[in-house]
Formats: structure tokens, sequence, C-alpha cells
């Protein structure tokens, strides 16, 4: 557990992450307070990355659920390991035999086999999905349940029952609660509104673009090596091409991916030519980067590659 609010950002930046005071309370309060952290922004802005680095500085292992459109409890729970048991049943068919020995009827050998159900009805069998997975694990978790705003809104409300009492009743084994209380993320890119009951539940997380200095300082971590004339004039692009109606705006990750390219090829200065040839490193629809190249002009570095 951490000690502080500044011992959370000094471990995140141990593990090459920037975050801002926000997420580093955000991060604190959660631990003390056992509460969930439900993370929204837009896209490609850390949201996931969070939780991986929280475990990474933490020592924790981290648990991911990814949602989608139609996941269920089952796949989000348990499975039965139904070719395990077929295959312990033929095994032990010369025990079963035993079991069945001396049965006058069907009914009789149905009860027998019915009193032997906890043999093949135990956590031997039970294949364990991240959910439960989290709750049983021996030592505290990082519990990542990505993209919440995908499921149906039937399974937030069954998310929103576990993530109260941290148990979850398997009919065949009663009621099976946490070893240790593990901390949870949720992430969410505003696919949906999420329903009042989860936030009530979980402590809020904005995460936004970052500024151009927060920015910067990313770059310098992630891109070492970069000049920083060069980093202040990708920074100077991509902020101003965030401004524009594009259909998917560049996130950090592909900021930084641009970042790379241009120390690998050499690149010192930024000039509309290079900017030009190089966009689709950060711009991944054509439409989009037809629009810029549209407005190259006014989005070109000013040109003591300073900030405006």
């Amino acid at each position: 557990m951490f000690g502080s609010i500044e011992e959370v950002a000094l471990e995140f930046k141990r593990q090459k992450y920037i975050c801002s005071s926000e997420i580093a309370t955000a991060i604190y309060l959660s631990e003390r307070m056992q509460k969930p952290i439900l993370v929204e922004g837009p896209a490609g802005v850390g949201k996931t990355s969070l939780a991986s680095v929280w475990a990474s500085a933490a020592g924790f292992e981290l648990i991911r659920m990814q949602c989608y459109e139609g996941l269920d409890e089952g796949k989000a729970l348990y499975e039965w390991e139904y070719a395990k048991q077929l295959l312990y049943t033929q095994i032990l068919k010369e025990k079963i035999q035993d079991v069945l020995s001396g049965c006058e009827d069907l009914r009789q050998a149905v009860e027998r086999i019915d009193r032997q159900e906890d043999a093949f009805f135990s956590e031997k069998f039970l294949l364990p999905r991240p959910l439960l997975k989290a709750i049983l694990s021996e030592r505290q978790v990082v519990l990542l349940i990505d993209e919440v705003d995908k499921a149906d809104p039937e399974f937030e409300a069954f998310l929103l029952e576990v993530l109260s009492d941290f148990q979850v009743s398997v009919p065949e084994l009663g009621t099976l609660m946490a070893r240790h209380i593990p901390h949870v993320i949720l992430t969410s890119n505003n696919a949906r509104e999420m329903s009042d009951a989860l936030k009530r539940r979980c402590l809020h997380l904005f995460i936004d673009f970052p500024t151009a200095d927060h920015e910067k300082e990313i770059i310098e971590l992630k891109v070492p090596g970069i000049a920083e004339r060069l980093a202040r004039q990708v920074i100077d692009v991509v902020h101003k091409v965030r401004k524009v109606d594009l259909k998917k705006l560049p996130s950090i990750s592909e900021t930084l991916d641009w970042a790379r390219a241009l120390t690998i090829l050499n690149i010192d200065t930024l000039d509309a030519e290079t900017v030009k040839s190089t966009l689709n490193l950060f711009l991944k629809y054509e439409g989009d980067i037809k629009k810029v190249k549209e407005n190259l002009h006014s989005l070109l570095p000013a040109s003591d590659g300073k900030l405006n």
C-alpha cells in the first residue's frame, strides 16, 4: 500500500508513467477506501495502462477482463471443466460401479450418485474467469475491467452487485467470498453512459489529453535522446491536430510512435514535407490524413520550434 500521494507519483514515474495529481490522489484513496475507480476519457490517454502500472508499481498481479456486447455472468465468473470431469469419470468407472452395486432400481441409483455430487463439483473442476479469479486470489491483485461501457446494462447491474460485496454464489459450492479485496479499475470510452448506481460505487477519474508540458515530459521519458526542439515541435503539431474535427484524434501512444519514428529517421526539426510524409504514424484514417493535409500550413510548428 502506498504511504502517500507523492509516493504514488514517484513509483508510477519509475514505471515510466507520468501521472497528474488527480490520478495519484485517486490511486491513493482507492487503496485506503477500498473503492473501485471508474476511469473515463477519450481513447488513448492511458486508462488501460494505468491498471498495469499500478500492478507493477505495487507488486500485484494484474487480472484483466475485457468487456464486450453479450458478455454474461458465466463468461466473467467461471465455468466447469466438463472434459476433466468426464476424464475422471472414466478413470473412476470401477469405483462408480461399486457405488451403484446393489441398487434395486433407477431411483436408488440416482440417489446414490447424487450423494457423490461434491466429488465432481468442487473447486478442483472449477475454471475461474477474471472476476472469480480476482476474488479467489491468495494475494491482493489489481482487477482491470476494461471498456465496461461496451457491456450490456444487465451485465453492469450484475457487476455492481459483485463490486459491492466482493462475493459470488456458485450453486454447487455456495457463496465464495474474496480472500483479499482486489484493487479495481473500470475504464470507459463513453460509448454509453454509465449508471448512477455504478458511479456512486466508484471513485470517478476523468483522464483527458495531457497539457503540452505534461506531454513533453512523457515524450522525454518514453523516447530517451529526443532533441528538446523536436519534442516541442511534435507536441505543437499534435495539439493543433487535436483541435481539428477528425474521426480519431491522435492518442498519446501515437504521439510517442511518431516521436520514435522521427528519431529513427534522424529528423532533428520538422518541416512541411516531413510532417506530410509521416502523418500516417499518428493518424489512422485516410479521411483524417486528407483533412490535415488540406490544413497543413496552419498546423506546422512555429518556425523557432517553440510552442505557440
